[in-house]
């Protein structure tokens, strides 16, 4: 039996504001970012997928496990009735009537829906049937959707992300999957990562609470991070002073996403002075720290990734005063 429900669709606006005077300038603006969630779509045609789930999961461990129906179920397997599972580690997380934890995959994308997990991976990571779900206790249904998989079954999406088991689990309450490569989390009720709170397996770090705040990483010392923990970096071809300005562009705006505003009561760690916004040339409007813009990596695909670092001589990181991390001396 299918199920009654079909996608649908959640818009939600949120807008930062920020108005803050220094010496570089006393410019503020508000920036909006909208999520729609639940959409249904078919997968469409998967290229480079399925020549082994090590090279598909970002760097899994070396081959998929056999007997994958003994262990989180198989492949297609239906679900039944979702729940929310409290997890030491992990805070809430989804999982199926039999307490199976459920998986998402940053190489797929929820706007809309697609898997790009095939072959090798997907009998690593078995997809979640859409068949016969109903959700549980405190898990909004609207956010349960499916996608048509390139074999032409469904698929359960969550806020939009395909979902999955893992083989490797072998028992309710199991979350072996947990930062697995980088790229596969555990589902939070609402679709998104589950992260991790201590020091144990799964992901590498944990994501900030806060529009912006400071993390102490290992290699580079304190360095600011977004709201999802993702690093933040620094352009040495931008100018702070007299006012900012960014010389990211065009392409390099792709691989280097700039920082919306971010009202300075949304951080924590952060210095005041010459935290402010400022208007790009193409009318957008973008945060500075000590006048500085910064921006994200497109490279980092997790939190705690720095693979930003120095990437041409002219990419850093950012420390909470606003100066470069690890860069040559100017």
């Amino acid at each position: 039996m299918k199920t009654t429900w079909r996608s649908a669709s959640l818009a939600a606006g949120a807008v930062a504001v920020l108005a803050l005077t220094t010496a570089c300038g006393s410019e503020s603006g508000t920036s909006a970012s909208s999520q729609n969630v639940g959409a249904t779509a078919p997968a469409g045609g998967i290229a480079g997928v399925g020549s082994g789930y090590g090279s598909v999961g970002g760097g899994a461990s070396a081959s998929a496990p056999g007997g994958v129906g003994t262990g989180a179920g198989a492949q297609g397997a239906s679900a039944g009735e979702l729940a929310i599972s409290a997890n030491s580690q992990l805070g809430k997380i989804l999982t199926d009537s039999a307490g199976k934890t459920l998986y998402r995959f940053d190489a797929d994308t929820a706007e809309p829906p697609k898997s790009n997990c095939d072959g090798d991976c997907a009998t690593a990571w078995p997809p979640v049937s859409a068949d016969d779900i109903s959700a549980g206790d405190g898990i909004d249904k609207s956010l349960l959707g499916e996608v048509t998989r390139t074999d032409g079954s469904k698929q359960l999406t969550v806020g939009g992300w395909p979902a999955y088991y893992y083989a490797k689990d072998a028992k309710a309450g199991d979350t072996t999957g947990q930062g697995v490569g980088n790229k596969w989390f555990a589902l939070a009720p609402d679709g998104k990562k589950a992260k991790s709170s201590g020091s144990g397996s799964g992901s590498s770090s944990e994501a900030s609470t806060a529009g912006l705040s400071v993390r102490k990483d290992p290699n580079l010392g304190e360095i600011v991070v977004d709201k999802d923990g993702m690093t933040v970096y620094r352009f040495l071809k931008d100018k702070a002073w007299p006012e900012p300005v960014s010389n990211c562009n065009g392409a390099c705006l792709e691989k280097w996403p700039a920082v919306a505003p971010v009202d300075f009561a949304e951080t924590k760690g952060i210095q005041k002075k010459g935290y402010m916004n400022f208007t790009r040339s193409d009318g957008t409007k973008q945060q500075t720290i000590n006048c500085s813009p910064i921006y994200t990596f497109s490279g980092d695909k997790a939190p705690g990734d720095i693979n930003g670092q120095g990437v041409g001589g002219t990419w850093y990181a950012v420390a909470p005063n606003g100066k470069l991390v690890g860069a040559p001396a100017q």
